[in-house]
């Protein structure tokens, strides 16, 4: 089944990009980025900044813009089974290049963002990070990892 993605979140105060692969049926569903509540993703960033998890789509957005936080996928559009980043094939790509700037670090969620990234950009692979994704399907999530990278941008916040 085809699918379609979300525009990006973003203004000229981003300070990273954070990219995922593309969104999952939960989050197709809500409108928004890391709709599925097991999702660790807001637990995570919100979390680094000691606040809770906004309640819902407006409130995702104004915290993203409030920290200087860009939010995308890869995939703009493909052909994708249910929820399976395996599964995803006849990639239409976003035009990252126009929010990631020249010199913006670019955080991917998870190893399917960061290998489609490496595949469509390798120009920004010097400046992005892998991290382990936030997806609940993900064993190995290691919050430490995120913490100590928002860390590299924001300092000891």
């Amino acid at each position: 089944m085809r699918a379609e993605g979300f525009g990006p979140v973003f203004d000229e105060k981003s300070r990273v990009l954070i990219l995922g692969s593309f969104p999952s049926v939960k989050s197709r569903k809500e409108g928004f980025y890391y709709g599925n509540p097991q999702n660790r993703f807001w637990a995570t960033v919100c979390g680094f900044f000691g606040e809770g998890v906004p309640a819902d789509v407006a409130a995702k957005r104004e915290f993203l813009l409030r920290r200087g936080i860009a939010l995308w996928d890869v995939v703009q559009s493909c052909e994708i089974e249910g929820s399976a980043d395996a599964s995803i094939k006849e990639v239409c790509v976003a035009e990252i290049g126009g929010v990631a700037g020249e010199n913006m670090p670019v955080l991917c969620n998870g190893a399917t963002a960061y290998r489609l990234l490496a595949q469509f950009f390798p120009e920004l692979l010097p400046r992005t990070l892998r991290l382990p994704s936030t997806s609940p399907a993900n064993p190995r999530f290691d919050p430490a990892v995120w913490r100590e990278a928002l860390r590299r941008i924001y300092g000891g916040t």
